[in-house]
């Protein structure tokens, strides 16, 4: 391996060390906020939350115009101070950010289709802009490698800023706790990423904002833009669709499974930042060698971590839904699913990493089939499965009337799982094709740890309860997992991720 490469991989591993620890602190904070929700505020006001969210969060992500992966081709390739690039970027997101909270103020019915609202609720697109500021504010500290401002912002303040102003709020203003802590958390989480920017990069001195430059910019972001709509938009098009078909009881069981198996997604997303500038840097020099070696270790890493994860807190399921409240324990189908599927999408997210930069068309082209596919899946599924009561079905499969909210989150979550295992695969060739290198993040170590996992969990679910499953039971799944990935699974190249003084041994080898 040559010496850039080298260091790249242990740069790579410097993130995906610092994300690890993100991912703990932001389940420490996600499941506080959960509790909270499902048991003091309902499943109802979770579900009614959950589909105006998904309006909130899909326009933050138009504001932010792609600028969260494409900001760093633009620093590596524009010769401008790079607070000036950065300032263009926060400039335009802050125009779309105002223009589209007002909208959405004024216009309050795309995001609660059940038509039931409270005048708190109608504030949630304040938090429009400092979501899309947060996003461009990391994307350029992690051109720094500051990975660890992500970690901060994202994974403490954020949660545990929700998790604490829902508690204080629900006594004073219970019809409003929840839209309320949702502002309040992100605008902290921004307030955390602009002070680490501003004291990396420095203020935009001689700087003007030009029309015509930032009109250019926004063309030039479109296609990015369009693939991280599509890409973030196939994780909430599930709760859009369940919230115009289904009952909000449905969607308040989906959205809380889908904010435990989303933990997991955080660890492949936040590799990203870091990922981006390697492969920029390598595609100036045509090293297409180097960029599949890192999508290959990085796709590895994360479908690794992402199994084990998947495990501790599928396996034990009920518990975990349960710790939300009784009424979420039938979530736990759908749980599972959502933790697979996120294992699916690892090899579709390191690839688009690099076609973003080299087939943005193509993948954008992708993406779209995918968005597609899973909103036919959803509907499909979404719409049968209340039929399912009077039907015969086969292999003696029941489906009972008052469990059909819990089988549509079920079917939902499949539909998710299906087309991102496509999205996978698809990008997969494609990326193979355009590098000319073979791309392949699966190894059979995997499934040789996986099923004493697997073993391991039966035994926890049979001889322990619910409380003692969370508290003994996934640490005991998780190190189980680990300890064979570890003997069996990782070679030297995989336990750099574990080192800490990789740079400087991997420029003495070189």
């Amino acid at each position: 391996m040559s010496e850039n490469s080298s260091q790249d991989i242990a740069a790579l591993a410097k993130g995906g060390r610092t994300n690890f620890f993100g991912f703990l602190l932001r389940l420490a904070g996600t499941a506080p906020f959960l509790f909270i929700a499902g048991r003091a505020y309902g499943v109802e006001a979770l579900g009614r939350y959950a589909s105006a969210l998904v309006i909130v969060e899909l326009t933050s992500q138009l504001c932010a115009l792609g600028q969260r992966r494409g900001l760093a081709q633009r620093l590596a390739e524009d010769e401008r101070p790079h607070a000036h690039v950065i300032a263009d970027g926060m400039i335009l997101s802050l125009v779309l950010g105002i223009a589209a909270a007002l909208l959405f103020f004024v216009f309050p019915a795309p995001m609660f289709p059940s038509g039931e609202y409270s005048r708190w609720d109608r504030l949630l697109p304040l938090a429009i802009l400092p979501n899309a500021l947060t996003d461009i504010a990391l994307a350029g500290l992690a051109y720094r490698y500051d990975v660890a401002a992500t970690v901060r912002a994202r994974s403490i303040v954020e949660p545990w800023t929700m998790a604490i102003m829902a508690v204080a709020l629900f006594s004073f203003i219970p019809e409003g706790g929840l839209a309320l802590s949702y502002i309040i958390a992100k605008t902290a989480a921004a307030a955390v990423a602009l002070w680490p920017l501003l004291k990396a990069f420095g203020l935009p001195h001689h700087w003007r904002p030009h029309p015509l430059r930032t009109w250019r910019l926004a063309l030039a972001s479109s296609p990015l833009a369009g693939a991280d709509m599509v890409e973030w938009g196939s994780r909430k098009l599930d709760i859009a669709i369940l919230g115009m078909v289904a009952s909000p009881r449905a969607v308040g069981v989906y959205y809380a499974a889908q904010q435990i198996a989303s933990l997991p997604q955080k660890l492949k997303t936040s590799f990203e930042p870091i990922l981006g500038p390697v492969i920029t840097r390598n595609l100036k020099e045509k090293n297409y060698a180097a960029i599949a070696l890192q999508v290959c270790q990085v796709g590895f890493w994360i479908t690794a971590a992402q199994a084990g994860i998947a495990l501790s807190l599928g396996v034990p399921g009920e518990a975990v839904m349960g710790l939300v409240g009784k009424t979420f324990v039938g979530g736990t189908g759908a749980l599972n699913l959502l933790l697979l599927a996120e294992v699916v999408a690892a090899t579709a997210v390191v690839s688009e990493a690099a076609l973003i930069y080299m087939a943005r068309l193509k993948n954008l082209a992708v993406s779209l089939c995918t968005i597609a596919l899973q909103a036919a899946l959803t509907i499909t599924f979404v719409l049968l499965i209340p039929k399912m009561p009077d039907m015969n079905l086969p292999f003696g499969i029941k489906v009972p009337r008052d469990h059909v909210a819990n089988w549509q989150s079920a079917g939902a979550a499949a539909a998710l799982m299906l087309s991102l295992a496509f999205a996978s695969i698809t990008k997969g060739f494609i990326l193979s094709r355009v590098l000319g290198q073979r791309i392949n993040n699966w190894r059979w170590s995997l499934i040789v740890a996986v099923v004493p996992a697997l073993a391991a969990g039966y035994v926890v679910t049979r001889l322990l309860p619910h409380w003692l499953q969370l508290i003994v039971g996934v640490p005991f799944i998780l190190l189980t997992y680990g300890t064979i990935i570890w003997r069996w699974g990782f070679g030297p190249d995989d336990r750099v991720l574990f080192r800490r003084n990789v740079a400087g041994k991997a420029q003495e080898s070189a």
